[in-house]
């Protein structure tokens, strides 16, 4: 049996798509053909991209406008294949003891609670179809630490055991759950982030070298595809090499 890597005439949700790895996610899937829901909490720079049949003002900690975002997704493009959860925030580069509590729950809000709310709005739709794609973007901070930005690592970490878990409640149906876990990608993350905290990380990575939106883009894409059909609960590694599991 051959299996395509098509994803033509596929109708795909992703957040955070204004810029950097949801922007490279949505123009390349574009290119290939499907339609794409643009989620951010400001659309201003998606509404005249023609990369997007489709855009939406969704602040994805807020669960009443991801339902309600998802509503009119589904609305605009009459079916949706799957959802691409990337919208996230980095939050201060420092030592743990010097975060606030409030800057914890700034970080976890949007790079935990923020994909939990935009996958399950979806998963209402999806159980119906008995089929869809939900794609997670984590990182390699979630597999291994990131000392200097200990909550993002751990929001990371989160969302890969919601991945998990949330993959086998929903088999045996052909509604799959993987996650992505790049090293840090050359996108606008980087401007909150000191020099120091950046060249450390850069140093970790063996290929010497950061991943791009648009490597993590084609790994979305092979995932999105029937290609992909068989594969749920996984991981998905673009490290460089610095992943040692």
């Amino acid at each position: 049996m051959q299996l395509s890597r098509n994803i033509s005439g596929q109708n795909f949700v992703v957040t955070g798509a204004a810029r950097g790895i949801g922007l490279a996610i949505s123009t390349l899937f574009s290119n290939l053909g499907a339609r794409i829901s643009g989620w951010d909490i400001d659309a201003g720079e998606m509404r005249d991209n023609s990369v997007f049949a489709d855009t939406q003002v969704v602040d994805v900690t807020d669960e009443k406008a991801t339902i309600a975002g998802f509503a009119s997704s589904l609305q605009s493009l009459g079916d949706i294949d799957g959802i691409i959860a990337n919208a996230g925030i980095n939050g201060p580069t420092k030592p743990m003891w010097e975060y606030s509590l409030e800057e914890w729950h700034a970080v976890m809000e949007v790079d935990l609670t923020g994909v939990f709310l935009s996958i399950k709005a979806s998963l209402e739709h999806f159980r119906i179809r008995k089929r869809g794609r939900i794609i997670v973007i984590s990182s390699i901070a979630g597999k291994e630490g990131n000392p200097g930005a200990v909550p993002y690592g751990a929001a990371k970490a989160g969302v890969i055991g919601l991945a998990k878990g949330l993959s086998r409640e929903l088999l045996p149906s052909e509604i799959t759950v993987n996650c992505i876990a790049p090293s840090m990608a050359v996108t606008d993350l980087l401007d909150e982030m000191s020099d120091a905290y950046i060249a450390d990380k850069k140093s970790r990575i063996p290929k010497g070298r950061f991943c791009t939106p648009e490597e993590i883009a084609h790994m979305a894409a092979f995932i999105a595809s029937p290609a992909c059909s068989f594969t749920t609960g996984q991981v998905f590694d673009l490290s460089g090499g610095r992943a040692t599991w």
